[in-house]
């Protein structure tokens, strides 16, 4: 069993190395300084050799040691970056479902029915015309998937089907704005302004349809001098005066950024996003996908 070493014992190692205190005879000519070189050469050159070896296999170690060392900490960083990146997606309860149905929000029916439906979306984004229902060119570009049944598909937008119940008095519906495309914004002011009027369903349907679209995307694009191409746009659905005035107030502005604010409560992270009362359905899914949902909350 080896001995635990000490200061002491270190020291006395030292002395038995060859550090003593004899007397020793000293070379004083030049071919006496030569013989006792050449007769220590081959020792000196083991011993640079040895610490060279010595310090490349300790660099060597310490390199290894360092590489993985970062590894683990790159990937310790990484994986506690996506970690806060992606947020827990909060438990919404059907008080806050109720809450909604508010004159603050853009709602059809009021809490107390059976169904409640929630849209966030965004009349700039291409799913949400999907689940709209009014832009058939759209479904098509979109694929098989979205291909609605009218066109030979599978693909039954939700919207249509909630507003039936809605105006069955069966459900309610309240619409959310959400940032979910990008080019949306003067259009959700456009929807605030025409709800004023009982105007939101037919301005809605001109938005999301592919007309609208195109319009929102290509032209509008958020941009207040182009107010005037979408009043033109909307006019057979709301009072152009009415509706250019009401956007040029600009009474709207802050409303988008509560909608938005509220959205990302209740966990929405893209458009469109729907609640049938507290089940989330992140995306475009056809109704066929929510029926059962909403065949339970109507019992």
């Amino acid at each position: 069993m080896p001995k635990k070493k000490t200061k002491g014992a270190a020291v006395t190692s030292q002395s038995e190395q060859g550090v003593s205190m004899k007397q020793v005879s000293v070379p004083t000519s030049p071919k006496e300084i030569l013989g006792v070189f050449f007769s220590h050469l081959g020792t000196i050159l083991l011993i640079i050799a040895a610490f060279l070896v010595g310090s490349l296999w300790t660099e060597v170690r310490y390199l290894k040691a360092g590489v993985n060392t970062t590894a683990t900490t790159a990937t310790t960083t990484t994986t506690q970056q996506q970690a806060a990146a992606a947020p827990a997606t909060p438990t919404v309860t059907l008080d806050q479902i109720k809450a909604l149905f508010t004159k603050d929000h853009l709602t059809f029916g009021d809490a107390n029915r059976k169904a409640l439906f929630v849209e966030i979306s965004d009349p700039s984004c291409p799913y949400c015309h999907a689940a709209g229902g009014v832009d058939p060119e759209l479904n098509k570009q979109m694929g098989a998937q979205f291909t609605l049944t009218k066109d030979g598909g599978t693909y039954i937008a939700p919207v249509p089907e909630m507003r039936k119940l809605v105006d069955a008095g069966q459900a309610s519906f309240v619409w959310i704005y959400y940032p979910g495309h990008g080019n949306g914004q003067r259009a959700t002011e456009a929807l605030y302004c025409a709800n004023e009027k009982g105007k939101f369903w037919p301005v809605h349907d001109l938005l999301m349809s592919n007309a609208g679209y195109n319009l929102l995307n290509n032209v509008v694009q958020n941009d207040k001098t182009k107010d005037g191409q979408l009043v033109d746009f909307l006019k057979s659905a709301v009072d152009p005066n009415f509706l250019s005035s009401c956007l040029s107030s600009g009474r709207y502005d802050s409303k988008l950024t509560s909608d938005t604010n509220l959205a990302t409560q209740l966990g929405v992270q893209g458009t469109p996003g729907f609640f049938i009362n507290t089940t989330n359905y992140a995306g475009a899914y056809s109704w066929n996908d929510m029926k059962s949902t909403v065949d339970a909350a109507l019992k």
